[in-house]
Parts: structure tokens; sequence; C-alpha cells
């Protein structure tokens, strides 16, 4: 049954949205609606995408679905999208980092959805404390034991997404601060050019004089020299001013597509397109 609703894995993408947003068939939406909705020609697309979505939430709890419910809870329910940002697939090492919300301080999200395997997430964590000294794993209630007895002792926290899709407040194991495998080179690679140099001009009152071919090298020289700590929260104070969304917009998506929205930083012209998507009749 995994295997049968592995398309579902391919419907909340940036490229389907884009695609459908401009007005052109997709196929993986045309089969995804065909195989998870009754009657679809009756109903237009904002109804169709609840559909499958309620369906995801029953039976199909995949890494978009976790990261939505991140994204609805915490930020948006828990904070503010004034005050706090969140950033996806940020690479740090040879890690993705699925979800960091930036407040006050920054925590790394870690998403074990009961999908997915925990080979990786020793090498994960281990990545993840290079660049940020708050982590925390999202697992389902039938993973807690176990990630529960592996994470015994270490600073890392654990969060648990219930059947009844709300972040237990039973299940939690809350992250601790850890500096101590904080490394200059794993935060600078995150940093954009004009994020790395607003920390540089801040810090130093300059940026290096050099050849362009020289320039990253110098500018990572620079940074180095700034103590690992202060590096990391003029890093996060920068990471913080990333996907600034228009507030008046963003309210009129629906629950389900949040994160796909804010992480694709629309212009007004996309909320636009989005809202006469939704309201038109399924067309596959």
């Amino acid at each position: 049954m995994t295997a049968h609703n592995l398309i579902l894995n391919k419907l909340f993408t940036q490229n389907v949205f884009h695609n459908l947003l401009n007005g052109n068939h997709n196929a993986t939406y045309t089969q995804v609606v065909r195989r998870y909705v009754t009657d679809p020609e009756v109903k237009n697309n904002g109804e169709l995408i609840s559909e499958v979505y309620k369906f995801m939430s029953a039976s199909y709890r995949n890494e978009y679905f976790y990261l939505n419910t991140l994204l609805n809870k915490l930020l948006l329910g828990k904070h503010s999208i004034n005050t706090t940002t969140a950033l996806t697939q940020i690479p740090i090492g040879k890690s993705k980092a699925d979800f960091i919300l930036i407040n006050g301080k920054a925590v790394v999200y870690e998403i074990k959805s009961e999908l997915d395997s925990f080979e990786r997430l020793d090498t994960q964590l281990r990545d993840y404390y290079k660049a940020f000294n708050h982590v925390c794993v999202v697992t389902s209630e039938n993973n807690f034991a176990k990630i529960s007895a592996n994470l015994q002792n270490t600073p890392v926290g654990i969060y648990v997404l219930t059947k009844k899709n709300v972040i237990s407040r039973r299940l939690r194991k809350e992250p601790t601060e850890d500096n101590s495998q904080l490394s200059h080179p794993a935060i600078f690679k995150m940093l954009h050019k004009r994020e790395y140099e607003k920390i540089l001009k801040k810090y130093f009152g300059r940026l290096p004089v050099t050849s362009q071919v020289f320039y990253y090298d110098e500018c990572f020289s620079l940074f180095a020299k700034i103590p690992i700590e202060q590096a990391y929260a003029m890093s996060i104070q920068v990471l913080k001013e990333r996907n600034r969304i228009e507030i008046s917009f963003f309210q009129s998506v629906p629950y389900e597509l949040k994160s796909l929205i804010y992480f694709s930083n629309p212009a007004k012209k996309e909320f636009e397109a989005l809202n006469r998507f939704l309201n038109q009749k399924f067309g596959g």
C-alpha cells in the first residue's frame, strides 16, 4: 500500500504547483486526483487538494505532511510570522536540514516520519550541530520509545506528531543548547554572499580587498577570526532575515499548502494565480 502512495511524494512540490499556477496540465496532479478523489469533475482544485491531504493525514504522513504541520503548528500557531523565520532544505555538511525555526534562538527539526528509516540519523545530527546549537527530531508516536532510548543523555530534543496530528505535550524532550560542535566552515557555507559580507562589515568594519578569485577564501579567513559563538549569533541574525513574506496574502493560503507557498517566496501575482487555481474546477 505504501508503494501505491509514493506518487503523493511528488505532488506537494514547487515544480508541480509552478506548473499548475501557470495554467499548464500536470500529469502528477491529474493522476493523484483521479486516484484519491471521488467525482473530481464536480469539485474545484481547493476541494481536491483538501481531500488528498485528508487522505494523507490518515494514511500517508510523509515528509511534506510533517513539514507542513510543523510550519502551521510552530511558526503560525506558537510563534509569529512577523518575528520568526522558517527555513528548509539548508545544506549542512552531507545533510540537508528539513526545517529550521529562527526566533530568539534557532532550532533544526529533523523529520523522521513513520515512512522513514533512522539509518542516517546519527550522521545528520552530527552535521547539524556543526552549524546550529539546538537540534530536535520530529517523529511518530510509534517511534518515540526507540528514538528516546537512542537519544537519552544527549542534547537532542524529540517532538512527536500524534495520531491526531498535533505535537504532543506529553511525549516530548526539549532540545538543550550545545555549542561544543559549532564550526566556522559549516556556518559560513550556509550563508549567502550578502549575508557573510554584512557580518564582516559589522564586526570588522570592512571587507577584504583582493581579486575576485580569492575573495570567498579571504572572506572566510576573516569570518574564522570571529569567536565561534559570536559568529554563530551573527549568522543566526542574518539567516532570520530570509523568507520575508507578504502576510496579508499569506493568510488566505489554505492550511494544506502553507509550507509549500511559504518556502516558494511568492510575489503578489503568484498569490493571485493560486487563488484563481484553487477556485477553478478540475480540468484533468
